[in-house]
């Protein structure tokens, strides 16, 4: 009787079904070309994909680069503007170059300190003579040895 069934299952799937599982490679085959159709569509997009990506990159990087070129026009504007006020001018040149105006009196007390303020160190390491003190001394050294 199995092989009365086994004839009626032949017949019933076609006449290129094999008796095991014909479906099985008719599946795998399809599976097959799917998976390969699959693999060429990822491809073709893969190229353009990635340029997308680095083109949004590039376009992030130029609108910070602006944005940094902006603020460096905004703070040479406000210099310019600084430099256009007269007073702003006065001052800079008592302080930097220590002009005086022709009706004032101006000292300039040499302390040997670092001057802004700064105090000079007291009890610090003992500075080195200037070196033509140094070389005489040198001099004077091989003088005495002869």
């Amino acid at each position: 009787m199995a092989a009365a069934e086994d004839r009626d299952g032949a017949a019933r799937r076609g006449p290129d079904a094999s008796p095991g599982g014909g479906r099985r490679n008719a599946l795998t085959s399809r599976a097959a070309i799917l998976a390969v159709v699959m693999c060429a569509i990822a491809l073709s997009l893969a190229y353009p994909v990635r340029e997308y990506i680095a083109q949004r990159q590039e376009i992030a990087d130029l609108r910070h680069k602006e944005a940094v070129a902006r603020r460096q026009v905004d703070e040479l504007a406000r210099r310019k503007q600084q430099l256009a006020d007269k007073a702003y001018i006065e001052r800079e040149a008592r302080q930097r170059l220590h002009y005086c105006r022709p009706e004032e009196k101006c000292y300039i007390v040499l302390d040997g300190g670092a001057g802004n303020g700064q105090q000079t160190q007291q009890g610090g390491p003992a500075s080195r003579p200037p070196w033509y003190e140094t070389l005489w001394r040198s001099v004077e050294t091989a003088d005495r040895t002869r």
